[in-house]
């Protein structure tokens, strides 16, 4: 556990927990209670507590002898509620005028390490955001981004397949994958782009160098063509000590009534 956080070891574990279970890892139960000690390095009465927060919370369910299971339902909801937290409430789409530049840039001076890619059907959620139906096929590929610092970002993304078969792992390891839609005749539009935080689990921990429970930006980003089909949805896990996201504000309105909208997005790593 990150020892430099302000929370509570359980805490930790039950964000983690809410995060993993947000993201359908449960469907067959959660770990015992030793295993979550082993995986946490943790006493017993650590990972109870944070067992207990969630039961509370109508999370899961606890039977002696049968171990602990999402209540789908109330799981959902709570799912909901991660997800909106971090959600702008302009609901605009952010602009790509510099931010495509800076992400295909960002491509070309960083490395890339392809984790894996797949060829599956669509599953509910990434079927909901890239508008097709939940039998078609996607391509899901998994990959870690670095700069001469060490890891960067874990990104996954998922493209239709009519567009994915100009390019696989060979492609995606050597251009930024914006790049490679445009090599597949895709004219990028825009993009609507959610940044929230999260903390590290053991696998993010493992391929960003950080400890678990290390606070990451969050970014899910939907591209769209000119056309306004959605051509990629990207998920990303970023470590916020290399990489930050910058924006130029402009006041609109009167003195009494004065809002801030932005002119321009960009990402500096380092």
């Amino acid at each position: 556990m990150n020892q430099g956080l302000p929370l509570p070891k359980y805490h930790q574990i039950y964000l983690l927990l809410c995060e993993q279970l947000q993201e359908g890892r449960f469907e067959a139960g959660l770990p015992g209670e030793l295993a979550l000690m082993q995986q946490f390095s943790v006493a017993r009465v650590t990972v109870r507590r944070a067992l207990a927060q969630m039961a509370q919370e109508g999370l899961i369910q606890r039977e002696p002898g049968r171990g602990t299971r999402p209540i789908t339902p109330a799981a959902l909801g709570r799912a909901s509620r991660l997800d909106n937290a971090g959600k702008s409430t302009s609901g605009k789409p952010a602009r790509l005028t510099g931010l495509l530049e800076n992400l295909v840039t960002m491509g070309l001076r960083t490395s890339v390490k392809v984790l894996t890619v797949q060829r599956l059907k669509a599953p509910p959620d990434v079927a909901q955001h890239l508008q097709l139906e939940p039998a078609e096929w996607v391509q899901k590929a998994q990959r870690v981004r670095s700069t001469r610092e060490g890891p960067l970002s874990h990104i996954t993304t998922w493209v239709p397949e009519d567009l994915a078969q100009y390019f696989g792992r060979r492609e995606l390891a050597q251009k930024p994958i914006l790049l490679l839609l445009e090599e597949a005749g895709v004219k990028v539009g825009r993009a609507e782009q959610t940044i929230s935080a999260r903390l590290a689990d053991n696998t993010m921990a493992m391929h960003l160098d950080v400890h678990v429970g290390s606070a990451l930006l969050a970014v899910r980003r939907l591209v769209f063509d000119a056309q306004d089909r959605p051509v990629q949805w990207l998920q990303g896990l970023y470590r916020p000590d290399r990489y930050e996201y910058q924006m130029q504000l402009s006041p609109v309105g009167g003195i009494d009534a004065q809002i801030w909208v932005s002119k321009e997005l960009s990402a500096n790593f380092h």
